[in-house]
């Protein structure tokens, strides 16, 4: 990620998300962040000194910080340093082996610091150090933050204990760690709940509007015992005119993690990992309806459109009232529109004026405007161009991977089988927001392999690559 002009990002803000953000959406967006150029130290340090000001404000004269063994604690201790030469300043440390990175480091720098740092692995451990608890005016509570899994072990549950016994004020970093009566808490970039304090830790706007390797994130990861079919189920309809439009689609899917893929199509082609469903004739027509309706009881998704062609349209609308989730692209995209429980529509320029009676402007802010209305009275819009724009009426998000050699045929029809693939297991904005970051990327590493000779089916061999967060050579 290289970065978008400044001019430009600051005509974008109006579609920056506001409110509370989930700890996964938070994860994602530091990874991005990274990926843009600001280092996990880099936000931990301005989130140190912004948890050092809000210490200082309170006007303690001792301080106790309690650190986890996450970046949690790590924040915290990273607050200690910046608070050694101004008040006298303690840290306890849960021990153990299984610190993150960034917490040991900064475990470490404490060693160098006017910091009492008392590293406890144990309930005894810490009541041992009962008088800090009682000499502090002010305890900083860097446990877990938005980490926490489960339920409270020792000794954190020790370390919390003490704390609520002692007169001390408490000021809770992100979230207070479970059973703390935090008479204040401070959230770093944006508020995990309401009616809290934030700060700014530096994270760019273009981490948050803008996809990135942070929304591959929010993938779910497979069960260890996981059977066939966990990774979804995908139905792909189309083909007639252009034959080869459903089954890049399917193979999309099937390479964007889905379990398994049917093929409902007029024209048979050979792809033993694919199930083909034959249907009579050379185009989808009404006859078909009853065996596209019984096949769509069998998918997680149903992905129409692909190279069916306009004489389908009748057909896929009365599918589409049929299917949960849906994804529409291509011969579907018109009025009216396919309508499902749940749909994402994947127009380009185009097809989005035919399926809503307006081209989409070429000022970005503009045409992000009306996608984002659009998509509020009809289900997830991703509108393809030089930069992507997907909303669902209230979140929206700009996409710029890709490249021009993506101009080729049929690269749509990938990003549409890795829409329907997530969208097997996860909302459809995250998966619209996910496959279309990743369709992208996919194309710049094939379009590196192969140059302006790249075809759409190259993209299929890297989509794997890239949901594993490979860096391209």
């Amino acid at each position: 990620m290289n970065g978008v002009p400044g001019m430009v990002l600051n005509g974008l803000r109006e579609f920056l998300d506001t409110g509370v953000v989930t700890s996964e959406r938070m994860r994602a967006i530091e990874r991005n962040a990274i990926a843009l150029g600001v280092g996990t130290l880099q936000m931990m340090e301005s989130a140190g000194a912004a948890i050092a000001n809000a210490v200082r404000a309170k006007g303690p004269s001792k301080v106790l910080v309690l650190c986890g063994k996450g970046n949690n604690g790590a924040d915290g201790m990273a607050a200690a340093r910046y608070l050694q030469n101004d008040l006298e300043t303690s840290v306890i440390c849960i021990g153990g082996e299984s610190r993150s990175d960034e917490n040991r480091l900064q475990l470490r720098l404490l060693g160098s610091c006017a910091v009492s740092v008392h590293v406890v692995d144990c309930p005894e451990e810490v009541k041992a150090l009962k008088h800090l608890f009682d000499s502090a005016d002010l305890v900083v509570d860097a446990l877990l933050g938005t980490g926490a899994r489960g339920g409270l072990r020792e000794p954190y549950r020790t370390c919390v204990g003490m704390a609520n016994e002692a007169e001390a004020f408490i000021l809770a970093v992100d979230v207070p760690t479970e059973g703390t009566r935090a008479d204040a808490i401070l959230a770093l970039h944006r508020p995990k709940m309401e009616g809290v304090d934030t700060a700014c830790i530096g994270i760019p706007l273009e981490a948050e509007i803008f996809t990135g390797p942070g929304d591959l994130l929010l993938i779910p990861e497979r069960s260890a015992d996981a059977h066939k079919g966990a990774g979804g189920r995908v139905l792909v309809v189309g083909g007639g005119p252009y034959q080869g439009a459903p089954y890049l689609t399917a193979l999309a899917a099937l390479r964007s993690g889905a379990d398994l893929v049917r093929i409902a199509s007029p024209v048979a082609m050979s792809f033993p990992d694919l199930i083909y469903e034959p249907l009579e004739g050379e185009r989808i027509g009404e006859e078909h309806l009853e065996t596209l309706l019984k096949l769509s009881s069998w998918a997680d998704v149903v992905a129409i459109g692909a190279g069916m062609g306009p004489e389908g349209h009748g057909v896929a609308q009365k599918l589409a009232s049929c299917c949960r989730r849906l994804v529409v692209d291509a011969d579907a995209l018109r009025t009216p529109l396919p309508v499902g429980e749940m749909t994402i529509y994947t127009p380009h320029a185009g097809e989005f004026g035919r399926m809503t009676g307006v081209l989409p402007p070429k000022d970005l802010r503009e045409r992000a405007r009306l996608v984002k209305r659009y998509a509020r009275r009809n289900g997830v819009v991703v509108l393809k161009g030089p930069v992507d724009i997907v909303s669902d009426g209230e979140r929206l998000r700009f996409n710029r991977s890709g490249c021009p050699a993506m101009t080729v045929g049929g690269t749509g029809d990938v990003l549409a089988g890795a829409v329907a693939a997530f969208f097997c297991r996860m909302p459809a904005f995250e998966a619209a927001c996910a496959a279309t970051y990743a369709n992208g990327i996919a194309g710049e590493r094939a379009a590196l392999d192969r140059g302006d000779g790249m075809i759409a089916s190259d993209l299929l061999s890297f989509i794997p690559a890239v949901l594993r967060g490979e860096k391209s050579a």
